[in-house]
Order: C-alpha cells, then sequence, then structure tokens
C-alpha cells in the first residue's frame, strides 16, 4: 500500500509540475519565438540568426538566457536558507507559491508590458521549477526538460523487456505518463492561445497551484 501510495504521489506531483511546463510553448507563441525553459533552443536559434547575420536577435534570445541564471541564483539563496530536512516542505511550498504569483502577474500585465519582460519573468520562474524540483519522491526527474526522460523511458523500457525487470517497466509507465503530461500542457496552450492570447500563461499557473495545494493539505510531505 505505502509503494503503491508514493507511486501515485509521484504521478500527481509529476504531472502536475509536467503540465505547468507549457511555459515554453507560452513564450515561444506569444513572446518573440524564444524558451522560458529550453536554453539550449535559445542558443540554437541564436546562433542560427546570428550565422544568418541577423544581429538584431542578441537581446531577444540571451534575455530569457540571462533571467533563467538570475532564476536560478535566487532558488539556489533560498535552498540555502530552508536546507534542513524538515524544512524542504515549507521551501518547496514558498517556490510554487513564488511561481503562482508570478505567473499570474505576467497573466495581467503581459499585454501592456514588452516581450522582453514578460519572457524574462516566466524564464525566471522555469528555472525556479527546474533548480527546486529536481527530484520526485528520491528520484531524478525533471518536469521542462523531457530529452533525459525520452533517455529513461527507452533505457527502462529496455531493461524491463530484456531482464523481465518489473520495478523497470513500472519506472516506463511513470517516466511516459510524465511525458504524455508535459506534451498536453503544451497542446492546452496551443489550443487556448487562440482564445486568450497573453494571458494563455494563467494555465499554468492553475497547474503549480494544484501542486501547492496538494502541499499545503499534506505539511509533513515534500515532492
Amino acid at each position: 500500500m505505502t509503494e503503491r501510495m508514493v507511486l501515485s504521489d509521484k504521478l500527481l506531483y509529476g504531472g502536475l509540475l509536467a503540465a505547468a511546463g507549457g511555459f515554453d510553448s507560452y513564450t515561444y507563441l506569444v513572446h518573440g519565438e524564444v524558451f522560458a525553459g529550453l536554453q539550449t533552443g535559445n542558443l540554437i536559434l541564436l546562433g542560427t540568426h546570428l550565422g544568418q547575420m541577423k544581429w538584431g536577435v542578441l537581446l531577444q534570445h540571451m534575455t530569457p538566457v540571462l533571467a533563467f541564471m538570475v532564476g536560478t541564483i535566487l532558488t539556489r539563496m533560498l535552498q540555502h536558507r530552508f536546507k534542513a530536512e524538515d524544512s524542504i516542505n515549507k521551501r518547496q511550498r514558498i517556490v510554487l507559491g513564488i511561481e503562482v504569483l508570478v505567473l499570474t502577474i505576467v497573466a495581467v500585465i503581459s499585454p501592456y508590458v514588452s516581450d522582453l519582460l514578460s519572457s524574462a519573468l516566466v524564464s525566471m520562474i522555469a528555472a525556479a521549477q527546474l533548480q527546486e524540483f529536481r527530484q520526485l519522491k528520491g528520484t531524478p526527474f525533471t518536469s521542462l526538460m523531457m530529452t533525459g526522460n525520452v533517455r529513461t523511458l527507452a533505457e527502462s523500457l529496455y531493461d524491463g523487456v530484456s531482464k523481465k525487470n518489473p520495478l523497470a517497466i513500472a519506472k516506463a509507465w511513470e517516466i511516459f505518463r510524465i511525458m504524455v503530461s508535459f506534451t498536453l500542457g503544451a497542446v492546452v496552450v496551443g489550443l487556448m492561445v487562440a482564445w486568450l492570447g497573453e494571458h494563455t500563461i494563467i494555465i499554468s499557473a492553475l497547474c503549480l497551484l494544484g501542486t501547492l495545494t496538494i502541499l499545503q493539505l499534506n505539511p509533513q510531505k515534500s515532492i
């Protein structure tokens, strides 16, 4: 029963965090074709455009990269402040609360401010999420970058089938569902941007609010 509850927690937390990963879809579609979390993509686009002598994109693509670094540093400072084992849940709730607040602010002010400011704020939030939630119940996890998850899925499937390892199969199924949640988050953002426009980021805020609510109801647990 305990193992099933832990797996349920993993899928719930992981699914909500991954679904919130519509950050990248939002900033790409609405704020100048940049990524909030996928800094590899920003650097690829930057290099490609510079190679085509399009110098005007330098600020556009470097802004989320620098903002991501700032978000990581600020979150790291918070981790040093709340580093005791019994304060992890509190720290995670603080990070989620900040994420929800900032994304809600972006949803409100986005139509009235520059793309650079909006993408910078969302990138800082993406960095906070990636920095804070790197494990899911003790196992490596990322809710924003699926390359590692794709590799883990393939590895777990191979180990599960070739070695008849039920734990590997369970892990593959878990990773698959997280990937599906991530994709669905991007799908919803892509669909809703036609109706909500620059306010669409509120969808990610709602996913994170759901995660925060669960942690608030379980003050002794952490993700």
